[in-house]
C-alpha cells in the first residue's frame, strides 16, 4: 500500500517505521524540510506542506491507498486547535476528495467525553466536553463523519487515551521529579495507552476498520489516580505524592473528567491484542528502559 502519514511526530514516526517494516511504501507530510534526514534513513519519503494552507497541498500527489491523520497542536490554544484540527482537516478532505483513497484514519482523543461521574463510556456515549479545545475535536470528528455520509469519504475515527512511552507520560515524570500532587481522594480515573499499542491499533484500523465508525483506543485497565501512584510508589520505593493545595485544585478544576473508557469495540471488531494491556506492563517496560540507559533518576522528597 501507498501510505501517507500527516503529522509524522511522536506517533506518526514509529508508525511509519513499522509500516515500512511491513512492506508498505510510506510518505510523511511535514510543514518544513527540517529533520527529514531521519525519515529518509528509515525509508519514509518526506512531503512538505502545511495543512492549514491549502495552496501548499495542491502540488502534492494524491494517489495514496491509506492516509493517517495524526497531527499535533503542539499544545497550542483554542485558535491553534481550530486552525490545525478543524480547518486543517477540512483542507485535507477537500484535497483528497475523489482521489480513490481506501482508508483515512483520524486520531482524535478520549477528551471528547466530558463525563465526570466515573461512568463507563463507549463510542456511542455523549460527547459534550467542557473545554473549547475538546469541543473543537468533536467538531472535527463531525466534519469527517459528514464527509463520509455525503460523498463516502473513507474516514474512521480513533479516540485515543493519554499516550505514554519513551519520554512521554506526564504523571509518571511528575512523580519522579516530586512534582506530582494527589487531588482529593485520588479517585479520578486515568485512561492510558502505550505508544506501541497505539501504533498497533492504527495499523489494525487501516487493515480492518470500517469507514464511518469510531473506535476507542485505550488499554484494558482504567485506573484511579490513587492506585496509579500507589503502584508507582511500591515499584520505585518512594513516598506517595502529597495532596494538592486548594490553589492547585482550583487551577485544574475546569475540564477535568472522570470516566472509564471502554475498548471493547477495538478488541471485538478489529481483533486487536494488546502488547501492554495495563499501565503495569507498560511502565515496567519504561522503567527498565530508563534504568538500562542510566536515566531512571529517583529523587526522594524530604519527609
Amino acid at each position: 500500500m501507498r501510505v501517507l502519514i500527516i503529522g509524522c511526530g511522536y506517533v506518526g514516526f514509529p508508525l511509519g517505521v513499522q509500516l515500512r517494516k511491513d512492506g508498505h511504501e510510506v510518505f510523511g507530510l511535514k510543514r518544513t524540510a527540517e529533520g527529514t534526514e531521519t525519515w529518509l534513513a528509515q525509508g519514509i519519503e518526506p512531503l512538505i506542506a502545511d495543512i492549514t494552507n491549502p495552496e501548499t497541498l495542491a502540488s502534492l500527489p494524491t494517489n495514496f491507498d491509506w492516509v493517517v491523520h495524526a497531527v499535533s497542536s503542539s499544545k497550542g490554544g483554542i485558535e491553534t486547535y481550530k486552525s490545525v484540527y478543524l480547518d486543517g482537516t477540512r483542507n485535507v478532505v477537500e484535497w483528497l476528495k475523489g482521489s480513490g483513497l481506501k482508508k483515512f484514519v483520524y486520531t482524535s482523543s478520549t477528551s471528547v467525553y466530558g463525563q465526570t461521574d466515573g461512568s463507563l463510556v463507549k463510542e456511542n456515549s455523549p460527547t459534550e466536553p467542557a473545554t473549547e479545545t475538546s469541543q473543537t475535536l468533536v467538531a472535527t470528528e463531525q466534519l469527517l463523519l459528514k464527509a463520509h455520509q455525503e460523498f463516502k469519504f473513507p474516514a474512521l475515527i480513533l479516540r485515543v487515551a493519554g499516550i505514554y512511552g519513551p519520554d512521554r507520560g506526564h504523571l509518571f515524570h511528575q512523580y519522579l521529579k516530586n512534582e506530582a500532587r494527589m487531588h482529593g481522594k485520588g479517585d479520578r480515573i486515568i485512561n492510558m495507552i502505550y505508544l506501541d499499542d497505539l501504533v498497533g491499533a492504527i495499523i489494525s484500523a487501516l487493515k480492518g476498520g470500517r469507514a464511518g465508525e469510531i473506535y476507542n483506543v485505550v488499554d484494558d485497565e482504567p485506573v484511579t489516580q490513587l492506585h496509579f501512584f500507589r503502584w508507582l510508589s511500591e515499584s520505585v520505593g518512594k513516598y506517595m505524592p502529597p495532596a494538592a493545595s486548594e490553589e492547585e485544585i482550583a487551577g485544574r478544576k475546569r475540564g477535568l473528567t472522570n470516566k472509564k473508557v471502554s475498548n471493547r469495540r477495538l478488541k471485538m471488531e478489529l481483533g486487536y491484542t494488546f502488547k501492554f494491556p495495563t499501565f503495569r506492563q507498560g511502565y515496567t517496560t519504561e522503567m527498565i528502559r530508563l534504568e538500562r540507559a542510566g536515566k531512571l533518576n529517583i529523587t526522594h522528597d524530604p519527609r
